[in-house]
């Protein structure tokens, strides 16, 4: 085995600890500490050096700093997103929003697309980047967050079309839109979450009072004023929400569908004119 084979090897196992996913945290640390993409590295581990930076970027990841922070970077959808401090970390499971999109509108696409909480731009850039005539808009409560959109906005060369303002989800919005995205706090205050998220990443994204909902009480009601006709609104929820929050979202007038995400646990609801 390659000296790189090992110290990644040991590195995992290290990990382990920490992780749920050791061995693919120890390839991208050492990917970003060597300054080429993970796939290069895996390519041909032994034509690289082990960097003197490795042992820092590990105790980074040892102390439960997410790898996202630590990479200044994550992958979603078709797109990279640049997220840090103060930003919601793009998960795998939110993409079940986007599928349920393609599902709904196809290749034709929706013109206007809105995202509540938009974050760094993971919803709203990956639809753009889907739909190459659609217009968005992006609303968030956080200053911190709308800098890394308009970041990232400006990276995946969307600023013509995108507009950012700061926003308590839709009070400043007027619509209408085709496409309304949503991925809120949903988790309930008591709930204990893993170091790296409980940590790290902002509470104000994460928790919505002593079950979950408060969030979903104040968008869902003000949908119906801003979806256009033939519109779908899609919102992300936790995997035992799907009764509530679509109660919420019949109590407004809709019909609900919902989407599983890749482990089949319910992730979206689709939200449409009844």
């Amino acid at each position: 085995m390659s000296g790189m084979g090992t110290v990644l090897r040991g590195a995992a196992q290290r990990l382990a600890a920490v992780s749920d996913t050791p061995r693919l945290d120890a390839e991208l640390l050492m990917a970003h500490a060597l300054g080429v993409d993970r796939q290069a590295l895996l390519l041909d581990p032994s034509r690289y050096a082990v960097p003197a930076d490795f042992d820092a970027l590990l105790a980074r990841r040892m102390n439960h700093e997410p790898v996202a922070y630590i990479l200044g970077y994550r992958d979603f959808w078709t797109i990279r997103l640049a997220v840090g401090p103060g930003t919601l970390i793009p998960r795998p499971d939110s993409e079940t929003l986007m599928e349920a999109a393609v599902a709904h509108f196809g290749e034709a696409g929706p013109r206007n697309i809105l995202d509540l909480g938009t974050g760094p731009g993971t919803l709203l850039y990956a639809a753009m980047s889907e739909w190459p005539d659609a217009q968005g808009l992006g609303v968030d409560s956080s200053e911190t967050a709308l800098g890394y959109a308009r970041a990232n906005a400006a990276a995946l060369e969307l600023s013509d079309r995108v507009e950012l303002q700061w926003g308590d989800w839709a009070e400043q919005v007027t619509g209408p839109f085709d496409l309304i995205l949503c991925n809120p706090p949903y988790i309930a205050d008591s709930e204990q979450l893993m170091p790296d998220v409980a940590d790290h990443e902002p509470a104000g994204a994460l928790f919505a009072g002593p079950d979950g909902l408060d969030d979903y009480r104040r968008i869902i009601p003000d949908l119906p004023r801003i979806l256009a006709p033939g519109g779908v609104a899609i919102l992300e929820i936790g995997h035992t929400q799907h009764i509530s929050v679509g109660e919420l979202a019949e109590a407004a007038g809709f019909k609900v569908a919902c989407r599983q995400d890749l482990g089949g646990r319910d992730r979206a609801l689709l939200l449409t004119r009844a």
